[in-house]
């Protein structure tokens, strides 16, 4: 976690200065985004809520997506990855809605892809989505590598963004 903060508190930052805020799903990142971005002081006046979204029940329960809302879409996917994104940022009245959705391992998922893949996506002034396969097994690593991923995503995204405040 200790390599996530100072991006955390570099973004954390820039939201407040611009008066901008953010939600999050991430899924085999297992919270590690939210919980960076919450353990900067005054985390509130940008973070309005986050969720892991780690199965089909969650997906239902916390964001609102069924079955019907899935049609055509798979988990751990660069469209999955932006429609969450989208999701979470409408749900919130977000300026940014950031999400991750992937495998940690040690194993892949379901759908083919192996451990070390995942999915980021950011909703906002600008949408980008990028496919990270880290080609690694190690859980813990690869959750850390996706949060960092999703930072950078959303790091770059404000470094070349006009305020949307």
């Amino acid at each position: 976690m200790d390599s996530l903060l100072p991006m955390a508190e570099r973004i954390g930052a820039i939201l407040t200065e611009r008066g901008e805020t953010v939600a999050v799903s991430e899924s085999s990142s297992g919270g590690l985004v939210s919980a960076a971005l919450l353990s900067v002081p005054g985390a509130s006046a940008y973070f309005l809520g986050g969720a892991v979204v780690y199965t089909a029940t969650a997906r239902l329960a916390l964001l609102g997506i069924g079955e019907a809302k899935m049609a055509g879409l798979r988990s751990a996917s660069e469209p999955y990855a932006l429609f969450l994104a989208r999701t979470v940022r409408e749900r919130h009245s977000a300026t940014w809605g950031i999400a991750e959705t992937g495998a940690a391992g040690p194993s892949g998922n379901r759908y083919g892809d192996a451990a070390g893949h995942t999915c980021v996506a950011l909703s906002g002034p600008v949408e980008r989505v990028v496919t990270i396969e880290t080609g690694s097994a190690d859980r813990l690593a690869n959750m850390r590598a996706f949060a960092t991923g999703l930072f950078e995503l959303l790091g770059g995204a404000l470094a070349a963004e006009p305020s949307a405040a």
